[in-house]
């Protein structure tokens, strides 16, 4: 970061954007700006140190001992995300986290008294937080007595309340909305400079000294630490050299050899597995191959099947931080923020809860993607077979709303294998979040001797079964727990010796990155006869059959019924997936 980045605050091109943005510069953990993100993001980096400890460090090798600070505001602490993110790090007793709260008492629409009159500081004493004030943001002096305390204190996260003014200096702005996100003009800028006794029209000014002073103070500091730290480690890698490669790799996001020899191969089975159960076994053998790969659900693990049930895979509590089933509560937004905190602190880490939740968890999602980070969220209960609960809990709208997020690979596989598949692309990925839209009710495992290789999900959409000679008159598009309607489809039309191709397609990102010439192979542009089928909103499906296509999905809400007369009602049925293939058909010919 240079002064000239500084000047050129919020331009195009400078390193100095509107809000902290990670991968920009070091010494930006984390992008901010959603209020309450960056404190939620912390409680996963103080996670994720008692764990890199737990398991890392060794007598005489502290290599992993950090303190997690934050700074947050007024907007923060309204913000459900930052109770929630409270919450649990109260109950983890995350004693190495340290909010610090610029309690200025003024947002956007003025003084705090008009929205926010409770008792913060007591709120916090009940989450489990040692709660420190200091009166006076000016006084060094308490503010170090205050941070000396956060670092004896053991058992529970510490929440320092700092009391202070913003526009602080300013003569006519000082303690007013207007200082919030105003630029204080020319003329204020001057009699505030005035008040510090700074040179009035002096610029971005760095007085003589003031390098030297950093350099030999905190510089000095930091390179001493650093040295320090380095020389720490490469004893380290010399008494426990497999220790140290695993460090290695979780730094370099790259994998363990063979981390993915034990994933399953399911056999074909006209029953099948759910999408959750199949899910469950990837996971199981991916947490043990892969040391730093934890997670958990939002009160949800034996729903969506994500806990690790292996011998020793165990919880992560206060008590035992190095295990590897997290419990984040009922709390989708912290948890979501929280994976976040994890991932950039190099785990590779996963929440899990019921797809139609996504909603309260995409805040956080959308920042993982605007980082670059790979986060994992594993949602389950994806469509309607969630049946009896009704529209409440049948999503419909989700799946698009996740497409629409840029960078974010949104996977909805069609059985146990495609499952398999999916996880083994994901975790391949460094610099990109994913979702995992996975289905509740049994999907039958496809014949892969007749069926072609799962394989192709890696390429976001494939062939899986095709007209003799591949040179179909009628496509076939589906994904999820469609892609076996599609697939009873395909067969009664070529019973009727119509040619049928049928696409599964997991992944609209995914195939969107794959060469033209494969998609053309995938799509034949010349074959302008297409349906779709999906059980989710049929919004944008009109990229992939035409202005003119069938696209079988969801123009209302579900409803409350067993599964099978949800199908039936809202045309998820083999026959009628015959039907509309038919009447393109006709309209093509016609």
């Amino acid at each position: 970061m240079t002064l000239d980045d500084i000047r050129r605050f919020r331009q195009l091109g400078s390193k100095a954007p509107g809000h902290p943005e990670y991968h920009w510069v070091s010494g930006v953990e984390t992008t901010t700006g959603p209020l309450g993100q960056g404190v939620a993001t912390s409680v996963g980096f103080a996670i994720a140190q008692k764990w890199l400890a737990s398991r890392y460090n060794k007598p005489g090798f502290e290599i992993f001992n950090y303190n997690t600070y934050a700074v947050c505001g007024d907007g923060c602490m309204m913000e459900g995300v930052a109770s929630e993110a409270a919450s649990l790090a109260g109950h983890q007793g995350l004693d190495n986290l340290c909010w610090i709260w610029d309690n200025n008492h003024i947002t956007i629409e003025g003084n705090t008294r008009i929205t926010f009159t409770e008792d913060v500081a007591a709120r916090f004493l009940a989450y489990n937080w040692n709660v420190l004030r200091v009166g006076d943001a000016n006084d060094l002096d308490r503010i170090e007595h205050a941070l000396a305390i956060f670092r004896q204190t053991k058992g529970r996260p510490t929440f320092m309340v700092l009391d202070s003014h913003i526009g602080y200096g300013s003569p006519h702005r000082q303690d007013t909305p207007e200082a919030h996100g105003d630029p204080l003009g020319d003329e204020e800028i001057r009699l505030t400079k005035r008040s510090y006794g700074w040179p009035e029209d002096a610029k971005f000014l760095v007085p003589d000294g003031v390098y030297e002073h950093f350099n030999a103070g905190l510089g000095l500091r930091g390179a001493q630490a650093r040295k320090s730290w380095t020389e720490l480690f490469g004893a380290y890698r010399k008494k426990f050299p497999e220790l140290a490669t695993e460090i290695d790799q979780m730094q370099r996001r790259e994998l363990p050899a063979d981390w993915d020899r034990n994933l399953p191969v399911f056999p074909a089975d006209p029953k099948g597995l759910p999408g959750r159960e199949a899910s469950c076994k990837a996971l199981n053998v991916l947490a043990q191959s892969i040391p730093w790969f934890i997670g958990g659900a939002a009160d949800t693990g034996p729903s969506t099947k994500t806990k690790l049930t292996f011998a020793g895979a165990g919880d992560v509590q206060s008590e035992t931080p190095g295990g590897k089933n997290l419990h984040f509560g009922i709390r989708e937004h912290a948890m979501a923020a929280t994976v976040n905190g994890l991932a950039l602190s190099k785990l590779r880490a996963f929440g899990a809860t019921y797809f139609i939740f996504s909603d309260y968890a995409k805040p956080a999602m959308r920042l993982s993607a605007l980082m670059e980070i790979p986060s994992l969220f594993i949602f389950t209960h994806d469509a309607m077979g969630d049946g009896e609960d009704g529209p409440t809990h049948q999503p419909v709208e989700q799946l698009l709303s996740l497409r629409a997020i840029p960078g974010l690979v949104t996977l909805r596989p069609g059985d146990a294998n495609e499952v398999v598949e999916a996880y083994r692309y994901i975790m391949q990925l460094r610099h990109q979040p994913a979702v995992l839209a996975l289905s509740r009710q049994p999907l039958p495992t496809l014949d892969r001797t007749r069926y072609a290789p799962a394989s192709g999900v890696a390429r976001g959409a494939y062939v899986l079964a095709d007209a003799p000679s591949a040179n179909p008159e009628i496509i076939l598009i589906a994904t999820g727990s469609e892609v076996i309607l599609a697939i009873e489809a395909h067969e009664k039309l070529l019973a009727e010796g119509i040619r049928s191709r049928v696409v599964s397609m997991p992944s609209w990102d995914i195939f969107e990155h794959q060469s033209k010439e494969y998609r053309d192979s995938v799509l034949p542009p010349q074959v302008k006869a297409r349906v779709a089928i999906e059980q989710a909103s049929t919004l944008g499906w009109e990229r992939y059959v035409g202005s003119e296509g069938c696209i079988i999905g969801m123009n209302t809400f579900g409803a409350s019924a067993p599964l099978k007369e949800l199908q039936k009602q809202f045309g998820f049925e083999p026959e009628q997936v015959v039907a509309a293939a038919k009447e393109q058909l006709r309209k093509k010919q016609s």
